[in-house]
């Protein structure tokens, strides 16, 4: 009964960073998706600024091309902040495997460092608040620029001609 017991106690161990694991993996979907939505983004503006150059010039032309000129320093912002945010929710991902790991090697060998998946599942933990974190501040910026374009647009459809 006791080895019954340890043993649903080991997987109970194994299974909690597995938890995290498959939030990580949920975030990192959700990350490469805002990322491919930036880049398109930046295409977008890129064809507008294109077509803008090709046109005459107005103030309606240079308003949109001051509008395009502020979104690209907060669009490459917002790619940086994703690549982080990726790379510390693939480390997260490492380190709570890791962690499910050496729990399950630590009991099966008895192995004295039983700090070794305390630490691991730390860092896991620890990665993940901060790909957090780094998405809360992209998702900032994000609203920010929309809400940038929207009082432009505002201002476009108010505009008596």
């Amino acid at each position: 009964m006791n080895t019954t017991f340890a043993a649903s106690e080991v997987l109970g161990a194994m299974i909690t960073p597995a938890v995290l694991i498959s939030a990580s993996g949920t975030l990192v979907l959700s990350t490469s998706n805002r990322l491919t939505r930036v880049v398109d983004r930046v295409r977008v503006l890129a064809s507008e600024a294109e077509q803008l150059r090709k046109g005459e010039s107005s103030v309606e032309v240079e308003a949109r091309r001051r509008l395009i000129s502020q979104q690209l320093p907060v669009l490459s912002k917002r790619a940086l902040l994703l690549r982080s945010a990726l790379g510390a929710l693939y480390a997260a991902i490492g380190f709570l495997v890791a962690t499910s790991i050496a729990v399950g090697v630590s009991v099966a060998l008895q192995w004295a460092y039983g700090w070794v998946p305390v630490i691991s599942g730390l860092i896991g933990a620890t990665a993940l608040l901060w790909g957090s974190l780094l998405l809360v501040r992209e998702a900032r910026l994000a609203i920010g620029s929309t809400l940038q374009e929207l009082e432009f647009l505002g201002r476009e459809v108010g505009r008596k001609d």
